[in-house]
């Protein structure tokens, strides 16, 4: 019995001890190019799809009107695009982030586009609180409700005809656009100032 309670006490003691060894002198999983852990995402997904379902609202407390849509499409290019994508231009890095940030105009299989399948509420909760590790930030302290419903209203409709007001903005590059310019993008360099000419100090008697 005691040879069965040591082992019992040893094998408790070394599952942290072998994860603090492994995490301060191995190579886990830090960098986007490398490797998950194994159901790494599944594990993720598991507590991130049981809070949306207990938490996400079930309707909207405004409709997907025209003038909804287009404050939408204004607050997309301002606080989405740059990962997220326009339309018919794709995020130029957003497959290099990890997970990668879904590019919310391009079609997929069953006339769905981007997010469109998913409830316009799942996508106000994961607006309004963020999703951790994944690059999703908090938008609750930046955009007011209305700002975040009309958002989420517009990618929930992305897989229907829109507005033209709408569609022109989606379409329109943003500023830093790289492909705006052939592919290259202006870069103001600040000149260094002059060196100062350093007098020696006066000779005190």
């Amino acid at each position: 019995m005691k040879t069965f309670l040591l082992g019992l006490l040893l094998g408790i003691l070394f599952i942290p001890l072998a994860s603090f060894v492994y995490f301060h002198f191995g190579h886990p999983p830090v960098a986007v190019a490398d490797e998950p852990f194994p159901m790494e995402a599944t594990i993720v997904h598991i507590p991130l799809n049981a809070r949306i379902r207990a938490e996400a609202p079930k309707t909207a407390p405004i409709e997907a009107s025209p003038i909804n849509l287009e404050g939408g499409a204004h607050i997309y290019r301002q606080q989405c695009a740059t990962c997220h994508g326009l339309y018919g231009r794709p995020s130029s890095f957003a497959e290099h982030l990890y997970p990668p940030a879904p590019q919310l105009w391009q079609p997929h299989g069953n006339g769905v586009v981007g997010v469109s399948d998913d409830p316009p509420g799942e996508t106000y909760w994961k607006v309004a609180n963020g999703i951790r590790l994944a690059g999703m930030p908090s938008f609750n302290k930046v955009l007011n409700q209305t700002e975040m419903w009309q958002v989420s209203l517009l990618v929930a409709n992305a897989d229907k005809t829109l507005p033209a007001q709408v569609l022109d903005l989606l379409k329109k590059p943003i500023d830093y656009d790289p492909q705006v310019a052939g592919g290259s993008v202006a870069v103001q360099v600040i000149p260094s100032p002059a060196p100062v000419a350093l007098s020696p100090p006066p000779l005190t008697k």
